[in-house]
Formats: C-alpha cells, structure tokens, sequence
C-alpha cells in the first residue's frame, strides 16, 4: 500500500495539484508578492478603515512615492507624520489607508519589498493604538 501512495506522489502526472492563477499584472512585483501572504485574516480589520502601517520608511518618501509602490491598490489616504521640532523631516514610519479589505491584503504581501533603498515594514495598523495615541495626544 505505501509503495501505491509513493509511486503516485512520485507520478510526473502534474495535474493531480495545481495552484490557481495569480493574476500577476496586478501586483507591483512579481516573485514575493506572487505568493499569498502569510497573513492571519482574522487580523485584518473588520470594517473601515483599512489601514497598513509603514515602518522602516526612507526619509525622502513621499506620498507620491507611497502611492506608486501599492499601485494597482485602492489606496485612500497616505499619512506620514513628521518631527515636530523639525517639519521637514519625517518619522520614518506612516500608514496607507485603503478602500477595501483586498487592497490592505494586497499591501501586506508587500512587507520587506524595497522601497528607495529600504525594506519596509507593512503591517496591519493596530487601531486601538492609533485611537490610543489620537487619545493622548489631544489629553
């Protein structure tokens, strides 16, 4: 009997399991993004907003610069906070909002991709720390 199930696991007929299609045209790059992230769904918010944070972000980005690494995602908002001793210069983290649960999904395959020459964190923000920080902020 084991020898049946080796033979067929060694079987060059490879229709037996075939991942579906990824439609690669809509994923900004190619090998990493292609795979479906390791993602826990259950992390993922359950309603708007859809916001990712960025870490590890280069100190020249922009939002145009955000906007064009998640091409091909609905992307809403970007928000990158600044020094408030020094405007012109960033924190090095902000968030991108998203119009729906897939672009954040989406987004969240892009974690450790380039940007500039960083690789940058993309997470699920944590909203009860965001509504945490607004909290203190303005308390």
């Amino acid at each position: 009997f084991s020898l049946l199930v080796s033979t067929t696991w060694h079987s060059n007929d490879d229709d037996v399991y075939r991942a579906p299609p990824i439609d690669r045209s809509i994923l900004p790059t190619a090998p990493r993004a292609a795979r479906e992230p390791n993602i826990d769904r259950s992390r993922l918010p359950k309603s708007p907003p859809y916001t990712a944070f960025l870490g590890n972000l280069p100190y020249d980005v922009t939002e145009e610069s955000i906007k064009d690494f998640f091409r091909g995602l609905n992307i809403s908002a970007v928000r990158l906070p600044r020094e408030p001793t020094n405007p012109e210069r960033l924190k090095g983290f902000g968030y991108a909002e998203f119009e729906d649960i897939d672009s954040l999904f989406q987004a969240l395959s892009l974690n450790e991709e380039s940007l500039g020459n960083r690789r940058i964190r993309v997470d699920v923000a944590d909203q009860a720390q965001d509504k945490d920080r607004d909290d203190r902020c303005f308390g």
